[in-house]
């Protein structure tokens, strides 16, 4: 085997679907309206594989299933379906009335703050060695935000 594929580092991606509404409180433009997207989101991590030949792991950097837990804990499960409101605004006092499911959030639910917000949730929960590269979080089919590690350094 040639030296760099002994131990590479090697950037793994796992992506996820979503269903949600939200409404831009203030905005200027139709989004000030309650509407949902069919999100699609990414997340890529980066570290080395497991190299321990006892390891039921070896050769991977995370189990996609472990990365999938943390996802969905994390981010899916609290917004699938969901009504996402901005803390104080004026449909937040509404909310329950209108659905079941509603997520409170402390900022603007752009796709630009959500995809922030999601890196933060994600990197809490990262196993050791492992880096976040980014998370891109597609609001429509051809919309998307990205936050990516080394512009927030």
């Amino acid at each position: 085997m040639e030296k760099g594929f002994l131990n590479p580092i090697i950037r793994v991606t796992k992506e996820f679907g979503f269903e949600m509404a939200h409404r831009l409180d203030g905005y200027d433009g139709l989004c000030r309206n309650i509407h949902g997207h069919s999100y699609k989101l990414a997340v890529t991590v980066r570290g080395r594989a497991e190299v321990g030949e006892v390891s039921p792991k070896l050769g991977m950097v995370i189990d996609f299933s472990v990365l999938k837990s943390i996802v969905n804990e994390e981010v899916v499960g609290r917004l699938d379906h969901a009504l996402v409101v901005r803390r104080g605004s004026s449909l937040e006092a509404v909310a329950h009335e209108i659905t079941e499911r509603v997520e409170v959030v402390d900022y603007q639910p752009t796709c630009e703050n959500m995809v922030a917000d999601f890196a933060c949730r994600i990197l809490r929960r990262l196993p050791a060695g492992l880096e976040l590269v980014s998370v891109r979080l597609h609001e429509t089919a051809t919309s998307f935000a990205e936050w990516v590690a080394a512009d927030n350094v």
